[in-house]
């Protein structure tokens, strides 16, 4: 998955973006075969916080987990429709911040629909938030299921991601 044909390792940073949590997981991928590395949710610093208070917590976190990892790869949910256009908007501005800190870092940012995380994960596009989280469990061998959830849906993301490469250096060798 690496640059590099011989090395076949690569770190993919997927993020679960939310104002009250926002959810990342990264995965190693070696040899074709994808491991839990790291996952975790970074949570609004209270409920009194400004907007720009938990945007800041967002970015320097996600940050910090870039600087300690160096991802090659970062995929992010997109923003889902929502009938209170505020929320979307909202949602929005923690997925803008989670992209600056990977676009900083030099990182591509790769942008998947959660209905293609769920397809790609479970087989499901419209498979519940336990079934992803069940499913990112088992095809990374994790002892317990990830959380907080944001987490788990960070993680499926990355491995969606994973299964995209997968495919197009399939597709590049015909």
């Amino acid at each position: 998955m690496a640059q590099s044909d011989n090395a076949h390792q690569a770190i993919i940073l997927g993020i679960d973006p939310g104002l009250s949590i926002t959810g990342y997981g990264l995965i190693c991928v070696e040899r074709g075969r994808a491991s839990s590395l790291a996952y975790g949710g970074i949570r609004s610093p209270g409920k009194t916080a400004t907007l720009p208070e938990k945007l800041v917590r967002i970015y320097q976190e996600l940050s910090a987990v870039i600087a300690e990892y160096h991802p090659q790869y970062c995929a992010i949910e997109e923003v889902f429709y929502h009938e209170n256009v505020n929320t979307a908007i909202v949602m929005g501005h923690a997925r803008g911040v989670a992209m600056l800190a990977a676009s900083q870092a030099g990182i591509e940012v790769a942008e998947y629909a959660a209905r293609e995380v769920k397809m790609s994960t479970v087989g499901s596009g419209a498979a519940s938030k336990q079934q992803v989280q069940a499913m990112v469990t088992r095809l990374l061998g994790l002892p317990e299921p990830p959380k907080p959830q944001d987490a788990a849906d960070a993680l499926a993301v990355a491995l969606c991601h994973f299964h995209r490469l997968k495919f197009q250096r399939m597709v590049k060798r015909r």
